[in-house]
């Protein structure tokens, strides 16, 4: 490996981070100069402002978007799930950025008051002169600032997310990956080694377990190996070359993953360890002490007015526009369903909605009548009991068009988690009835992640996700990625 290759390999991430900010600062100065240039273009002549009135303005943005973007996180190598704390964070931080300029305009123009020396103001006036701003007003277009933030929203998602496919594509080629290994080969041991096969794109290369039985050492587990016993660690971090490890064992005693700690410690290793309890963790919690116990506390959960009348204004908004637009093509489609196969157009079937409340949901059939029911959905492309026309409609998820009549009746949201059968609710734990605080949807964040193909009730950790972190802004962000999985037909089989 060259000499680059190995600082590259090295400085992965701090390079990465460098990169960003540089594309950050040139995607924020392009949305000004686009904002000035369009306005300039559609205004008569007269009306017309030289770009050099704004370059004040556009240099304060550029600053201000950068500090807003690391003050929201936008700078941390820690991703969250599916990138969509990222997106709301460049959402946040181009509002917050639009008003702190707006703030430092006001503040910051020229001083029109003179204090004589000795008056207590001087040192003010002095200091207020020493950064006064060469900004009028009256100068420049309102419209020229207001587009300019708008274009350095939409340009910083798009070029967020672009940035987001490069890394990934770098991450599956094995470029910046970390080597990482985990200490247990329990239950939590193996779902965890199942996230990491599952999401090539995290940047870890999963490449063992370490246990304390001996026995176990050489065996495979699943398809990963057993590489060697908790006294072999120092030994195993630099034969594999180990840049974090994971410590999931749950079921230990609180004295024995603290003397494995102080030995990473001691070994100057990065480590991570799965908390006991760890799926109440996925809730939102605070930490209180009784006096120097730490204690693990939910806040008290209230149903907003205001979030819930602003979720279902945009169901209603999105069911009318999707039900009214796709006319045609809900008119063409069960034309087909019913030219390649006997059966109804529409396959309805009961489901368990928020509190437990059953409702029949609505999809396009796209499965022979005498095979519909039940049964297991399909997992292969070529399921004999799909049709052509309905491998098409699933495929592109629009099988699930119908499911807005439901979102209009008010069964469902548009964003939520998936519905399941009785039958399966039937079987739920209580961890897994947690899903029945919120009301089911049409999309979601499994949908659109690497385990869309699993049976919804393999994927807890999304609906909790979605459930403890639900905002408009969210459904927002998950919209817009399930268009993108749409487009590119990662739906069903």
């Amino acid at each position: 490996m060259t000499y680059i290759g190995t600082f590259v390999r090295r400085n992965f991430e701090p390079l990465v981070l460098s990169i960003q900010v540089v594309v950050d600062l040139l995607v924020v100065v392009l949305a000004c100069l686009t904002a000035w240039w369009l306005r300039e273009r559609y205004v008569p002549i007269e009306a017309q402002k030289p770009l050099e009135i704004y370059r004040e303005i556009f240099s304060i943005t550029a600053a201000v978007c950068l500090v807003c973007f690391h003050w929201f996180g936008l700078y941390s190598p820690i991703k969250s799930l599916l990138n969509v704390e990222e997106y709301k964070a460049v959402a946040k931080s181009s509002v917050t950025s639009f008003f702190v300029v707006h703030a430092l305009i006001v503040f910051m123009r020229g001083t029109t008051h003179e204090a004589v020396e000795g008056e207590w103001s001087y040192i003010f006036v002095q200091l207020h002169k020493a950064i006064d701003l060469e900004i009028n007003p009256d100068n420049y277009s309102r419209i020229t600032l207001i587009l300019a933030f708008c274009l350095i929203l939409l340009f910083t998602i798009v070029s967020r997310f672009a940035s987001f496919k490069v890394i990934q594509g770098l991450h599956k080629r094995g470029i910046g990956n970390r080597n990482v290994f985990i200490l247990g080969t329990g239950p939590t041991a193996l779902r965890l080694q199942r996230k990491f096969l599952l999401v090539p794109t995290l940047g870890l290369n999963f490449v063992g377990f370490v246990d304390e039985d001996e026995s176990k050492v050489g065996s495979m587990i699943e398809r990963s190996r057993v590489l060697g016993t908790y006294g072999e660690l120092e030994y195993l971090l630099g034969r594999y070359k180990i840049g974090d490890v994971f410590v999931a064992l749950p079921e230990e005693t609180e004295e024995k993953v603290m003397e494995l700690v102080a030995e990473l410690e001691r070994l100057g290793v990065s480590y991570h360890v799965v908390p006991r309890f760890y799926h109440l963790m996925s809730y939102k919690v605070r930490i209180e002490n009784l006096d120097s116990i730490p204690l693990i506390a939910r806040p008290e959960r209230r149903d907003s007015f205001v979030a819930g009348f602003a979720k279902r204004v945009l169901d209603i908004g999105i069911s009318v526009g999707v039900l009214t637009i796709g006319g045609m093509f809900f008119a063409v489609s069960a034309f087909l369903i019913k030219r390649e196969s006997p059966g109804p157009v529409f396959f309805r079937q009961v489901r368990v909605g928020k509190n437990g409340k059953t409702f029949n949901m609505f999809k396009f059939r796209t499965m022979h009548a005498t095979d519909c029911g039940d049964a297991p959905a399909p997992t292969a492309e070529n399921d004999p009991r799909v049709t052509r026309i309905g491998r098409f409609l699933r495929r592109y998820s629009l099988d699930e068009l119908p499911n807005f009549l439901n979102v209009l009746s008010g069964d469902m949201s548009v964003v939520g988690p998936r519905p399941e059968m009785p039958f399966i609710v039937e079987t739920y734990g209580a961890m897994d009835k947690e899903r029945l605080r919120a009301k089911p949807g049409v999309t979601g964040l499994w949908q659109i992640s690497y385990a869309r193909q699993n049976a919804i009730h393999d994927n807890l950790d999304y609906d909790l996700y979605y459930i403890e972190n639900q905002s408009l802004l969210l459904d927002l962000v998950i919209i817009a990625l399930t268009s993108v999985a749409v487009m590119k037909g990662t739906g069903a089989y």
